[in-house]
């Protein structure tokens, strides 16, 4: 599609929409068309007209928002959907989904808090969308699968890799994370301002642009190979070339740049301050939206060039643009020391070049046009240093056109806010909220503060919609001196957010787990599931597993020995009394002694209970014989109910906190897994489910068979209890997020198992959860099992849940 050095020029320029265009997307139907959205609440289809070869006609106007439309994103066509679907999301924090033969929306996805400014779509339907409210959401129909937490400002841009199951956020607070299956897995630094935009390269490399006026490229594995310069302001937007070498990108300097072979090629200066999106059109064609409301169309096609007559008007339009300096569109200049009119018989030594001369009191700024051979006159600019009166103020250190004085306190002292015009005043006003510590709730009510005290001070003509809500575009200048000013905001309205044989070692575990149902057991590896007997895939006698798989085999008599023998080294003030250690020794017979008519009594449980909070160095006995006494009714009962439920969950968290001792890791995951068997423990993990699964699987990384097993188990049991239930789509997100980041590391043949039935338990039946695991890339992921004979159960398993997954 880039052809030698052609250089773009202007194809026809649409007054698409009343306000700024914030979003463009090339169309899956019909061909050569596109999608743009805009702050007037609309998004418009747009087809090439086949009578002018130059001009593009509105197709399709779609109304849904309340707000302003910030972003788009197209879904691929599938059977239900064979033209492909249009996502937008808006300042009304909703992401609307349309068809394109109709103008209100199939579906609104709810679910951000705050304004929704980046969407990407990726394979099966999935939809990744970034917020204000600093996190990322995944959808897959109508459903929020899983979010993305971990950025500490707003998610100005997402992208879904080639890979499958890796996803890509840039965010304000400078960097750039890399998600798969939902948990970060890598994090970008390196950007010194908001990262804008996102694109991708290919499967290994990507682009992102930022508010610090530099383009970075990336390998995935997280080196910064190339940062790029020429913009002089922010870069909002990024689009990469079929060719996956060249690249275009936008900004706040009024500029589209080619860049070709890594260097900037062409600079097309637009009569815009903010050039907000652009998009690669299927036949290479450009496509821009800026703050005016204008989509522009730029071709290399001789053919598709627009007329000499609208080729003039662009360039007039361009002449009469008033440029601030203050916006920095044109470098730091020195406006006493520019030269005159005999500056422009020098040409210029590449594209995009700007040159300022003098022309009486006025200053003139003209862009050098490779295409043409001549300096293209770009606007007037204004407000020179020898014209400034300006008076700023001074605070820490630093001059501001304003500093606000913000009082949350009735008769208090105010927090200051200080203000630069050229400052985005949706960023100052988080950026003011989070350093104060104070909700976020008033956001807008910062921010449209700032928005009403700085309105009117302009040098020469600024458009009524020069400001932005989105980030700040503004082309006023102060010409008078900057203010003091204060806002009262009543405290309650306030709500701070301040605020071997024969030992007994645990690690090496005794028990793999048993499942509770009689019969053959594909879980004890027994000789029923030899790999000559083990019945080929048409049967699968795997999964849905439903029962749960329990931690059951034990050595009463180690255990017991090794608790009496601790028990004589324990701190004077930890060690048990002969009563308390006799209490735990009936305790333990009873609980695994099946035939037992005895029930545990409340001191015995009292007694355990304690017990289980000893040292960690010595404490893993007594977890042991808590592993076994939650299988039983009354244990589960008390331990598990009402507030003893919670009590136990979090200490069981605590025990597996990465700095905890393996053995305790291992053992408080096998007691999460027999808390299962019974009624309360079961309504206890589901209601902790969350974060008992998130702390679980971050023990992935421990190098230690028995906390994998025991981990797969868990999930496993997880999976069991949520078969059958459809709406439970966001657990099941966990289940297979926390499976399939699990199976990135770990090797044990038998965890691989647990973790292949966790799987197949979790698709079995649900059509979404089979959507959400392919787009998260299992069938790859697995595929590699399908070759595993040694044991047979594996390869077996894995050929099932990958014909459930076809």
């Amino acid at each position: 599609i880039m052809s030698g050095s052609n250089s773009y020029r202007l194809r026809c320029s649409l007054p698409a929409h009343e306000m700024d265009v914030r979003g463009l997307a090339a169309a899956a139907y019909p061909d050569g068309a596109f999608v743009s959205v805009s702050r007037d609440r609309t998004a418009r289809v747009w087809v090439p007209n086949p009578s002018e070869n130059q001009v593009f006609t509105e197709m399709h106007c779609m109304n849904g928002h309340s707000d302003f439309v910030s972003c788009v994103c197209i879904i691929d066509p599938n059977e239900t959907y064979p033209r492909g679907l249009i996502a937008t999301g808006g300042h009304d924090n909703n992401i609307c989904v349309f068809s394109l033969d109709r103008p209100d929306p199939l579906f609104t996805l709810k679910g951000h808090k705050n304004t929704v400014c980046t969407l990407s779509a990726g394979k099966f339907g999935t939809i990744l969308s970034g917020s204000w409210d600093t996190t990322a959401k995944v959808w897959l129909g109508e459903k929020c699968m899983m979010t993305l937490q971990g950025h500490t400002a707003a998610v100005w841009a997402v992208v879904i890799l080639p890979e499958q199951g890796l996803m890509l956020s840039g965010s304000a607070d400078k960097t750039i994370r890399l998600w798969k299956a939902g948990r970060c897995e890598n994090t970008y630094t390196g950007h010194e301002d908001c990262v804008r935009g996102l694109a991708v390269i290919n499967e290994v490399a990507f682009l992102s642009c930022s508010n610090d006026a530099s383009i970075r490229r990336w390998m995935v594995t997280g080196e910064c190979v190339q940062v790029y310069y020429a913009h002089t302001n922010y870069i909002y937007s990024l689009a990469v070339f079929p060719n996956g070498q060249d690249f275009i990108s936008t900004g706040e300097d009024r500029t589209l740049r080619v860049w070709r072979k890594g260097e900037c090629s062409q600079t097309i200066r637009l009569p815009a301050q903010s050039v907000w999106c652009c998009c690669i059109l299927p036949d290479g064609d450009i496509a821009v939206g800026a703050s005016d409301g204008v989509i522009r169309v730029f071709t290399e096609s001789e053919e598709r060039v627009a007329s000499a007559q609208d080729l003039q008007a662009f360039e007039d339009e361009l002449s009469k643009a008033i440029i601030d300096p203050k916006t920095g569109d044109l470098g730091d200049i020195r406006i006493e020391d520019l030269p005159g009119r005999e500056h422009l018989n020098e040409p210029g030594n590449r594209d995009g070049q700007t040159r300022l001369i003098k022309e009486g009191s006025n200053v003139e700024a003209y862009q050098w046009s490779v295409s043409d051979g001549r300096w293209v006159k770009i606007g007037d600019v204004v407000g020179g240093s020898s014209q400034q009166n300006s008076k700023r103020v001074m605070y820490e250190g630093k001059e501001y056109d304003f500093v606000f004085s913000i009082d949350v306190n009735e008769g208090g002292p105010g927090l200051k806010l200080p203000y630069n015009v050229t400052d985005d005043p949706w960023l100052t006003a988080h950026n003011f909220l989070q350093k104060n510590e104070l909700s976020p709730m008033f956001l807008d009510q910062v921010a449209n503060f700032i928005i009403e005290n700085t309105k009117g001070h302009t040098l020469g003509p600024a458009p009524a919609t020069s400001t932005d809500p989105f980030t700040g575009n503004w082309t006023h200048m102060l010409s008078h001196t900057s203010h003091f000013i204060q806002l009262k905001v009543k405290t309650e309205m306030f709500m701070f957010v301040w605020a071997g044989a024969g030992r007994y070692i645990p690690e090496s575990g005794g028990s793999t787990g048993t499942v509770s149902s009689g019969g053959a057991d594909p879980f004890t590896g027994g000789s029923a599931y030899s790999s000559s007997s083990l019945p080929k895939a048409t049967t699968n006698i795997f999964f849905p597993s439903t029962d749960g798989v329990m931690f059951e085999q034990a050595n009463s008599t180690q255990i017991l020995g090794k608790l009496r023998e601790l028990n004589n080294t324990a701190p004077a003030d930890r060690k048990l009394s002969d009563a308390a250690l006799d209490c735990l020794q009936k305790l333990l017979l009873v609980v695994t002694d099946l035939k037992s008519q005895e029930q545990p009594t409340a001191e015995q449980i009292n007694v355990l209970w304690r017990t289980s909070h000893w040292p960690e160095d010595i404490v893993f006995p007594v977890l042991d014989i808590l592993r076994l006494a939650v299988r039983h009714p009354e244990v589960n009962a008390q331990l598990c109910g009402g507030t003893e439920g919670a009590s136990l969950c979090n200490h069981l968290l605590g025990l597996m906190s990465p700095e905890s001792r393996p053995a305790n890791q291992m053992l408080a995951l096998r007691i999460l897994c027999n808390c299962f068997s019974g009624s309360h423990g079961r309504a206890l993990l589901l209601g902790h489910r969350d974060t008992v699964l998130s702390r679980a699987g971050d023990l992935r990384v421990v190098s230690n068979k028995n906390i994998h097993v025991a981990l797969a188990t868990l999930v496993l049991n997880y999976a069991g209890r949520l078969y059958g239930q459809p709406t439970e789509i966001e657990a099941k997100a966990q289940c297979l997020s926390v499976a399939s980041t699990a199976l990135e590391v770990i090797h044990d043949k038998e965890a691989v198992f647990r973790l292949l039935v966790a799987l197949g338990t979790t698709v079995a039946g649900d059509s979404t959860a089979k959507d959400l695991a392919r787009s998260l890339g299992v069938n790859s992921q697995i595929s590699k099992y399908v070759r595993v004979s040694d044991p047979a159960k594996v390869g077996e398993c894995c050929r099932l849940v990958l014909d459930e997954l076809q």
